[in-house]
């Protein structure tokens, strides 16, 4: 017996113990634990001992819970934390052995589902080392995509993985992804493509692979119908140019170049291209490999796969791809059913495949409702770069603007309709969006103007048109606009620490004077406030609300009211927070000596 096959054999033997373990707890999260180990690692595994040839399996054929009697009577019930500590312990010597041996999918499938069940159960304060120490072993393997045979995908160091709104999904160092379908954990592997006999296998009826041109006045587009996922972007949103379900069905001189120059960029199958003098445009087309690797998963469709990840097969090779067909971006079956396997053919529309809907209940934010971050940004790249430059008020003011400040937009109106705060962790929030407007004297007319065309834009992008939906858009267009002309003026003021706006469904701006306007006049310090002496017990009325100035009240009324007892003594924690870091009040950080006065307030009990 070989070193690897001695150390697959003791993998098995110490995910048998821990089965038998966990069959005798009894409890829920144990049977789920259970069913994952024994699906995703003991399965897997066991392939890869028969592989090798040598390695007898009749300790390790398909159980259940009880079916390992002597274990079981050994087992003892275990905390979580126990529980944990066995699943990181199991992680790390399948990923060290992984890390030695990554020409064996089967190992790697195992490894995938022990790093996952591990971290799911490890304790927040350990998951950050515990995902280090798995992705030690395997820093030296770029990322890279490997579609197992009959089995799932495997995905080596993922940098990013996001859903069909732009919002990061945890990712693990190595993950197996859903390809039948059917797992009931989407869009992670549970093993249900082995239990169902999912096969790999392409359709021999599958459309062709033929790459047609089609020659026009100033452009010649490159389309192969055999690699297409029929997404229906192009159709949707330049249907002068490409034709559902029409011959021929691209007409390359029905539309403006710069239209279908980024029609082509934004196919995410890969199946468009365009040509210049004869000449294939291939590395513009795939965004001269500027773009960040990454894995969208989209909504009830396919893996949409940018950033020239690397797709290879079972045998580590680059996998065969369809004439023209772009490696930079390309999509990935997800429903099990492609005819173009591993690529999507647009299946999932025929089968009806869905996602699950984490709550039904639940109300949907304006961002989720709007369609996420790919949304807004269609919106925002089409404002720019094609709204704009045509406009001869808007094109002089927006004619230096940064190369990212479509997507710069679109995330901070992400962060405002309830989104993950990439504008704030990314540029610095609301005090970076002042910085951006002062001084440029902005214009009503302007403001107007850019108001109406961002409208148009999201109409033209697709975004929802229900009537809830605009007044919420609409609405903070209109007001945001208005406090970037305010801030843009020579004469202002603009606080400097107030928080992001959230807009949410119920939001309005507030009543007049609910804010502080930055056109307003600077108001003298107000009488100095009197901090109690050192052994002087700190009250509300007398120490607590004089250190809060009318306009500090105003600015915070849209939240709680300063002056209020019980809203500071609610909201004590917060406030002293933000006290610390200076981002309270809103024109300037206060002195040590009045946030001590404030926590010497919290902690002898918020006297009134």
């Amino acid at each position: 017996m070989t070193d690897f096959e001695d150390e697959v054999r003791r993998l098995l033997d110490r995910t048998d113990d821990l089965l038998a373990d966990l069959g005798q707890a009894g409890d829920d999260a144990s049977r789920s634990v259970g069913a994952r180990l024994r699906a995703g690692v003991v399965g897997p595994l066991r392939q890869v001992a028969r592989m090798q040839g040598t390695h007898t399996l009749e300790s390790h054929d398909d159980q259940t819970e009880s079916s390992c009697p002597a274990r079981a009577r050994a087992g003892n019930s275990e905390s979580a934390g126990q529980l944990g500590d066995r699943l990181g312990e199991l992680a790390r010597a399948a990923t060290e052995l992984w890390g030695h041996r990554p020409d064996v999918p089967g190992l790697g499938e195992a490894t995938a589902a022990l790093q996952d069940v591990a971290i799911r159960a490890t304790d927040e304060t350990c998951r950050t080392s515990l995902m280090a120490e798995l992705t030690s072993p395997q820093t030296e393997l770029g990322p890279h995509i490997q579609a197992l045979p009959d089995g799932p995908y495997l995905v080596t160091n993922p940098e990013h993985l996001n859903d069909h709104l732009g919002v990061p999904m945890p990712t693990r160092p190595l993950m197996a992804l859903c390809r039948c379908g059917e797992s009931a954990i989407k869009p992670t592997c549970d093993g249900a493509c082995h239990r169902m006999g999912f096969s790999t296998a392409k359709d021999p009826n599958r459309v062709p692979d033929r790459r047609d041109s089609y020659v026009g006045q100033s452009v010649t587009v490159l389309d192969n119908r055999g690699s297409c996922q029929h997404s229906g972007l192009c159709t949707d949103r330049l249907a002068s140019v490409f034709h559902l379900g029409r011959d021929p069905f691209v007409t390359p001189s029905g539309g403006r170049l710069d239209e279908i120059v980024r029609t082509v960029r934004d196919c995410p199958s890969g199946a468009l291209s365009y040509a210049m003098d004869t000449v294939e445009a291939r590395e513009q087309v795939d965004y001269a490999g500027q773009r960040e690797p990454a894995i969208e998963v989209s909504k009830d469709g396919p893996y949409r796969i940018t950033g020239g990840i690397a797709l290879l097969d079972g045998d580590g090779a680059d996998v065969a791809r369809n004439a023209g067909a772009s490696a930079e971006h390309y999509a990935l079956c997800r429903c099990g059913h492609a005819q173009n396997k591993p690529f999507c053919s647009g299946m999932h529309y025929y089968v009806d495949f869905t996602d699950p809907i984490p709550d039904p209940e639940a109300t949907p934010s304006i961002f989720q409702w709007c369609g996420g971050l790919p949304a807004l940004t269609r919106m925002t790249r089409l404002f720019y770069e094609k709204y704009v430059p045509a406009d001869d008020m808007l094109a002089p003011i927006f004619a230096n603007m940064s190369a990212d400040h479509p997507q710069r937009v679109a995330k901070w109106l992400g962060d405002v309709f309830g989104g993950p705060a990439c504008y704030s962790d990314e540029y610095g929030g609301y005090p970076r969006m002042i910085a951006e407007h002062v001084g440029k004297g902005l214009t009503e007319e302007w403001r107007a103007r850019w108001v109406a065309l961002m409208i148009q834009s999201s109409q033209e992008a697709g975004l929802p048109n229900d009537a809830e939906f605009r007044s919420a858009f609409s609405s903070y267009l209109e007001w945001g606009s208005r406090l970037a002309v305010e801030n843009s003026q020579t004469t202002s003021h603009p606080p400097q620490h107030m928080p992001m706006p959230a807009w949410n469904w119920a939001t309005a701006a507030g009543p007049p004077g609910s804010r502080i306007s930055a056109l307003a006049p600077i108001e003298e310090d107000e009488t100095p406030v009197v901090l109690p002496a050192v052994d002087e017990p700190v009250r509300f009325e007398k120490h607590i609300k004089p250190l809060f100035r009318a306009r500090d009240r105003q600015s915070m009324t849209f939240v709680f009211d300063l002056w209020s007892y019980d809203d500071v003594c609610t909201h004590a924690g917060a406030i002293f927070t933000r006290l610390s870091n200076g981002t309270m009040p809103c024109d300037s950080a206060w002195p040590t000596d009045k946030v001590e006065v404030f926590h010497r307030w919290m902690e002898t009990g918020t006297t009134a």
